[in-house]
This record gives C-alpha cells, structure tokens and sequence, in this order.
C-alpha cells in the first residue's frame, strides 16, 4: 500500500506572527494539479486546480484585488 502524502502548508513571508494573534493564511502546492489553502485558526481549507491558484496570482500581482482597488 502506498502512503497518501500529506499538505505541506506553508505561510507568506508577509505575514507577520502574533501569538496573539494567529491569522494568516497558509498554502499547500505539494499535490500534482492541486493548491489548498487553509485558515491557521479554524484549519478550514479551500482547493484549486493549478490552473485556477495560477490565474487568481495573475491577477493579484497586476492589483486586482487590493483593498483599495
């Protein structure tokens, strides 16, 4: 039998630590075709395809979803 890898979530550097404060959201793109991103408070998780995580990054680094925008 083979074993099922598990996630390997990582957080951005941008987010800065709190003890107090522990949001932040983590991602996981160790699955072929899949990206999984998870809440580090609720452990709630959410997945894409690799293709949907890379037009949704696309389309952040152009801004298009800055709060200000």
């Amino acid at each position: 039998m083979t074993a099922v890898p598990e996630f390997e979530f990582r957080t951005s550097s941008v987010c800065k630590y709190d003890p107090n404060d522990r949001r932040c959201v983590e991602v996981a793109t160790n699955m072929p075709d899949r990206v999984v991103v998870r809440n580090s408070v609720t452990g709630q998780t959410v997945e894409f395809t690799a293709l949907e995580w890379t037009d949704f990054m696309g389309g952040a680094k152009l801004g298009e979803f800055d709060l200000s925008a």
